[in-house]
């Protein structure tokens, strides 16, 4: 598909976060979404890993699929949102939904990922509060 639409522009003013990795983790975009979810300023997140906004305790687990996918070539994620926490510059932790996507060099090998993420973390904790009424409200 052709467009006339200048997609940089689109990446510099969509109000998600847009972060491309490559094959080794390593960030090689990072829009402006991504400096306001995460605090981190571009220049700061280029050439770091993912680790950068992975907490600690789900590093493994992020690093091990990480891994997996790009020997595979896919994610068993596909086009599912996924929910988990995430880590601010600041070291306060955020509660983020995003998808993913593969991507490929010209020969097919995958290259890179793509996350679209957005900040949940005010719904999130609006949902839990909301939760814990209804349940002291339905057991006195």
């Amino acid at each position: 598909m052709k467009t006339n639409i200048d997609l940089y522009q689109l990446i510099e003013c969509v109000g998600d976060a847009i972060i491309v990795a490559d094959a080794h983790e390593k960030i090689v975009l990072w829009n402006p979404a991504a400096t306001r979810i995460f605090g981190y300023l571009e220049e700061e997140a280029l050439g770091n890993t993912l680790d950068l906004i992975v907490p600690e305790r789900q590093r493994q687990k992020h690093n091990d699929g990480y891994s997996h996918s790009m020997e595979t070539g896919t994610t068993r994620y596909g086009t599912s949102l996924l929910k988990v926490p995430a880590k601010h510059k600041d070291g306060g932790m955020l509660s983020i939904a995003f998808t993913v996507g593969m991507l490929f060099d010209a020969s097919g090998k995958a290259n890179g990922v793509v996350a679209i993420v957005r900040d949940e973390t005010e719904r999130f904790a609006q949902e839990r509060a909301l939760k814990k009424r209804l349940s002291d409200l339905e057991n006195p």
